[in-house]
C-alpha cells in the first residue's frame, strides 16, 4: 500500500495510491493524516478499507506533501555509505553518526525546494527513510522490523557552508523547505528485500548517485536499536538512512543546485521523489 499525504482545495488529506489516482480516504474515518493513521494502529484497516474503494482523485488533482507531515522527530544518520565516507576524508564510523532535521525543512513531491538567500552551495543527498510504525524504545536488532511502518525517498538538502560552521551539522540541514520527502510512503509488506533496493539521484537528468540499499555501513535494524537506546521513537517519526557517495561537493569543480533545476531520488519498489530549486 502506498500512503500519500496532500493537499486539495488548500486542506490536508490522506489517501492511497492506486495506479496514478489516489483514493481520498479523508470522508472514511480512516484517519486525519499519515501519522494519525499510524497512531492508531490502523494499517491493516486502511488497506482492507481501500481494497473495496475506486480512485476519485487524479494525481494531478492533488499537492503533494510530505508523506508524513510534522513527524515528531526525524533522525537523520551521517556517513552510512563508505564511498561518501572517503569523498568527505573521514574514516568509518565506529557508532552511527546521528543529527536531527526539524519537520519543516522538508517539502512534499513536486514542490519547489528552496536555495536560501545566504548560500549559493546547496547540495543533494538521495536517501532511503524508514518510518515508524509503533512506539520504539530500547528495541533489539532482532526485533526492528517489527516497529517499522514502511519507507519513503528522501532527500536531504544540505547547505554545506552552513554546515561547516561548527562540528555539528545542525545549521546546514534545517533551512526552511531546503529537504524533500515522499512522494509517498510505501508499506513494509510490499518490499520483498529492503537489502536489494537501488538507490539513484538526478540532477537535470544526470546521474550523479547509485548505491545499493545493501552497501549500507549500518543497516536498518542497527540503526533503530542504536537510535532506540538513546530516545523513544513514535507513530510516524522518521529515520533517514544516509546518503551514497556522489554528493555535490566532492565533484571537481564542486556541483550545486540553483534556481530551475530538477533533482529526482529514486529507489526501486518506493517510487521517484521529485522536486525543483528555487531561490529564496
Amino acid at each position: 500500500m502506498r500512503l500519500v499525504s496532500f493537499l486539495l482545495s488548500g486542506q490536508a488529506r490522506v489517501g492511497v495510491m492506486q495506479g496514478n489516482g489516489v483514493i481520498d480516504l479523508s470522508d472514511h474515518d480512516a484517519g486525519r493524516s499519515t501519522k494519525h493513521i499510524l497512531q492508531r494502529g490502523a494499517l491493516d484497516r486502511v488497506a482492507k478499507l481501500a481494497s473495496k474503494l475506486e480512485a476519485n482523485l487524479s494525481i494531478d488533482d492533488i499537492e503533494f506533501l510530505p508523506c508524513v507531515v510534522n513527524p515528531t522527530k526525524v533522525l537523520c544518520v551521517g556517513a552510512n555509505y563508505k564511498k561518501h565516507v572517503l569523498e568527505m576524508g573521514r574514516e568509518l564510523p565506529e557508532y552511527p553518526w546521528v543529527f536531527v532535521r526539524f519537520a519543516d525543512s522538508f517539502v512534499g513531491h513536486g514542490a519547489d525546494m528552496i536555495r536560501p538567500t545566504v548560500s549559493e552551495k546547496f547540495d543533494f543527498e538521495g536517501e532511503l527513510a524508514v518510518v515508524i510504525g509503533r512506539s520504539a524504545h530500547r528495541v533489539a536488532a532482532a526485533e526492528a522490523f517489527d516497529y517499522v511502518a514502511g519507507y519513503c525517498c528522501l532527500n536531504d538538502g544540505s547547505i554545506r557552508d552552513f554546515q561547516r560552521h561548527s562540528g555539528q551539522f545542525t545549521a546546514g540541514k534545517n533551512f526552511l523547505a531546503s529537504g524533500s520527502m515522499g512522494p509517498w510512503l510505501v508499506t513494509r509488506d510490499e518490499i520483498d528485500n529492503i537489502e536489494k533496493l537501488q538507490l539513484e539521484t538526478r540532477l537535470n537528468g544526470e546521474l550523479m548517485q547509485s548505491a545499493s540499499t545493501g552497501d549500507l555501513i549500518f543497516d536498518i535494524p542497527t540503526l533503530i536499536e542504536y537510535c532506540t537506546t538513546f530516545t523513544r521513537l513514535e507513530p510516524g517519526d522518521v529515520i533517514a538512512t544516509g546518503t551514497p557517495g556522489g554528493v555535490g561537493f566532492a565533484r571537481k569543480p564542486p556541483v550545486w543546485m540553483k534556481p530551475g533545476d530538477t533533482i529526482e531520488v529514486s529507489i526501486s519498489e518506493i517510487g521517484v521523489l521529485q522536486n525543483t530549486i528555487a531561490d529564496e
